[in-house]
């Protein structure tokens, strides 16, 4: 924390300027996108910003972003707000955001293309396939092997994610993730505990252990269910936790990402970590995981907040 002082967050406040906090938009995760956006625009406020809630409909047209504003406060989750069209309308506008680029959001919000850059770096990520309705199940259950995670690959908050057990669910979860995205994956299914860890101005937060009721951390476990068990410290060795933060940061910097976001693991029986996805505009509300790992490291909700701010504004800024 010791670039995040007291004289730092001032220095935020002071010269952010007017600030539009981006949220809504019209993908699946439109209601998480405004909890997210009201909790970021109240932090904001109460420690002096001049910051304004955006309820943003979708449409991707220059004069839907006000140029009145010094800065936007990117909060909307999923496609349009996390997969570089947004940041795209604001580069086009020359008008400074939070968080990834173009690039970095683009292909973090495609797991495909994301789980490629990750093979090819060399970083520990569950074997998949793409599939569609004409794929030979056989031949994917001979490759994949049961269980395996079939989900759509351009989606967020486990939205269509369907853990497969037998050879005839597979046609059923490949149809249910292709109504929320013409592209579909099936992943290997990695038996283990599932851990994630913020990332934070290129510092690896602490990490998380997640234990739920159910098979896996899905949309219910996330923001419906209250036994969702959050675990920080997550009991891993510091060894082990100090691993893990090396291979999120490299995993995050091959993607082009920047600024902040949040890094999913599973663990299986070894312990070997095997990296699932990279979330560049993770969840800001109160079952969020970011708040949780910062708040563990010392930064209040309104302080990360202010942190996140400052990935929009430049090092000549907050000198």
């Amino acid at each position: 924390m010791s670039q995040w002082t007291e004289r730092y967050f001032s220095q935020v406040v002071d010269r952010c300027g007017r600030v539009a906090v981006l949220m809504g938009g019209n993908a699946a995760e439109r209601d998480i996108s405004l909890q997210s956006g009201q909790a970021i625009a109240t932090a904001l406020k109460s420690s002096g910003v001049d910051a304004v809630a955006v309820d943003w409909d979708g449409r991707l047209a220059l004069e839907t972003f006000d140029t009145e504003f010094d800065r936007y406060f990117i909060a909307v989750h999923g496609r349009g707000g996390e997969d570089g069209k947004v940041q795209a309308a604001l580069e086009l506008m020359g008008i400074p955001y939070t968080g990834s680029g173009v690039l970095g959001s683009a292909l973090a919000m495609d797991k495909v293309r994301t789980k490629l850059v990750w093979q090819g770096a060399g970083l520990l990520t569950p074997s998949f396939r793409r599939v569609d309705d004409g794929t030979d199940i056989d031949n994917l259950i001979s490759e994949l092997g049961l269980p395996l995670a079939v989900k759509p690959a351009r989606e967020g908050s486990s939205f269509g994610v369907v853990k497969v057990t037998e050879a005839g669910e597979i046609e059923s979860a490949i149809a249910t993730a292709s109504a929320i995205d013409s592209s579909v994956i099936a992943e290997q299914w990695i038996e283990g505990a599932e851990y994630t860890m913020g990332i934070l101005q290129d510092r690896a937060l602490p990490m998380i252990r997640l234990e739920v009721a159910g098979e896996f951390y899905d949309f219910e476990a996330k923001y419906e269910r209250d036994d969702t068990r959050y675990i920080c410290p997550c009991g891993l060795a510091s060894a082990v936790e100090s691993a893990a933060a090396a291979t999120a940061l490299a995993a995050f910097q091959s993607l082009d990402a920047g600024g902040w976001g949040r890094i999913d693991f599973v663990a299986d029986g070894e312990g070997n970590l095997y990296l699932i996805e990279l979330n560049t505009v993770p969840g800001m509300t109160d079952h969020s995981l970011v708040p949780m790992a910062a708040g563990e490291a010392g930064l209040s909700f309104e302080q990360l907040c202010l942190a996140i701010l400052a990935t929009s504004m430049t090092d000549a800024e907050l000198q």
